[in-house]
């Protein structure tokens, strides 16, 4: 550098090995700091956000039908969390995790509206998951196959399959598929034959997510595939020294990632909706993209943090019923929340420096 080169007045670098101590005082900062910023937002609507922020938490804890509606957002937020971050693992940009869950639904609710009549109702339900999961890891391994084979940008590729699936879900509504005598379009409710049961209040989904986030964990950290998985995602020349086939493990994890989508659509529209349509994934795949990250990619972390993102989404239901409070507000409310949770893990990696005024040394932050 030029002796007449000024040094910047801010430079960030990366941190070191840092305390879990530390590591909290982080976490708790950002998270004062984001209640801060929601109530000056809340102030300005004229009410008290001490009172805002504890209707929020009575949306979860305030009874037991609360806490199981919570339990029906967190199902599918964390399924498809696992899906996304099987894929970022490897450093696979997959956008398209709310197309796969949409066609794991069309796939499901194919069998739920044709064959409820001819299928026993416990083998019908394996049935339509085994087709939500074979679309989903289809929708799945096509930009995987075109990334692999020619080099496609797997990141444009998955978020214009969710038009793709938005679109054929809606020829469906208006077409094939419309409910009889209807002059909008709908599609019939499920018969109970193709519902999944419930347990404990809520539909059995939240068993087979809980064990999936079990396999998923142990996939990555036990198995041969995983840590091939990791070895791509850090270098793929390097899993090419070390004699990997990089691309079968593109492929292979974009068919499981997409599979697992697919299954979470299954559990949308057998056990939350009991219908399709447009909404089925309600933008929980692009919300999963930010708790896998705030999770570092672990499938055990993702289990709070998509608790947390489900309460979020209850708790701005809420106060738009009792407050009156618009649902962009609310909607911008939890935007400031994940936005300060993901500044959290920025600082928890990086110091901000500054320039000292009076000498050449630096603070760091």
């Amino acid at each position: 550098m030029n002796k007449n080169d000024k040094p910047p007045l801010i430079r960030i670098s990366k941190r070191g090995q840092i305390s879990i101590g530390k590591t909290w005082i982080i976490r708790a900062i950002c998270l004062l700091s984001a209640l801060l910023v929601g109530s000056i937002l809340i102030l300005a609507l004229g009410h008290n956000p001490i009172s805002v922020y504890a209707e929020m938490m009575n949306a979860t804890f305030s009874n037991r039908n609360n806490l199981n509606l919570t339990i029906r957002a967190f199902v599918p937020l964390l399924g498809a969390s696992l899906a996304v971050g099987l894929a970022f693992k490897m450093r696979f940009w997959n956008i398209g995790a709310e197309g796969q869950i949409l066609v794991g639904g069309v796939a499901a609710t194919y069998f739920a509206l044709f064959h409820y009549q001819n299928i026993p109702g416990p083998i019908l339900l394996i049935v339509m998951a085994v087709a939500g999961i074979v679309a989903g890891g289809i929708w799945g391994v096509i930009p995987a196959y075109f990334r692999s084979k020619w080099g496609t940008n797997e990141t444009l590729f998955t978020l214009m399959l969710n038009y793709v699936a938005m679109g054929i879900i809606l020829y469906l509504q208006a077409g094939p598929w419309q409910s009889p005598g209807m002059n909008f379009p709908i599609i019939d409710m499920f018969n109970t034959a193709a519902r999944l049961p419930q347990l404990f209040g809520v539909n059995i989904g939240w068993v087979f997510v809980i064990v999936l986030t079990i396999l998923v964990h142990f996939y990555l950290a036990k198995t041969k595939q995983g840590y091939q998985l990791g070895v791509v995602g850090q270098s793929e020349n390097t899993a090419r020294y070390a004699g990997m086939n990089v691309k079968q493990i593109i492929i292979r994890t974009m068919i499981i990632s997409g599979a697992i989508a697919g299954f979470v659509g299954f559990i949308q529209v057998s056990g939350t909706n009991f219908t399709l349509d447009e909404t089925t994934a309600g933008g929980i795949g692009f919300t999963a993209i930010i708790i896998a990250w705030i999770s570092h990619l672990k499938p055990i972390v993702m289990v709070p943090v998509a608790f947390f993102i489900a309460m979020l989404e209850r708790g701005a239901f809420r106060i738009q019923t009792w407050f009156m409070i618009p649902a962009t507000v609310a909607a911008i409310l939890i935007g400031i929340i994940l936005f300060f949770m993901l500044a959290c893990e920025f600082f928890i990696n990086y110091r901000v420096m500054f320039k000292s005024t009076s000498s050449r040394s630096s603070q760091a932050l």
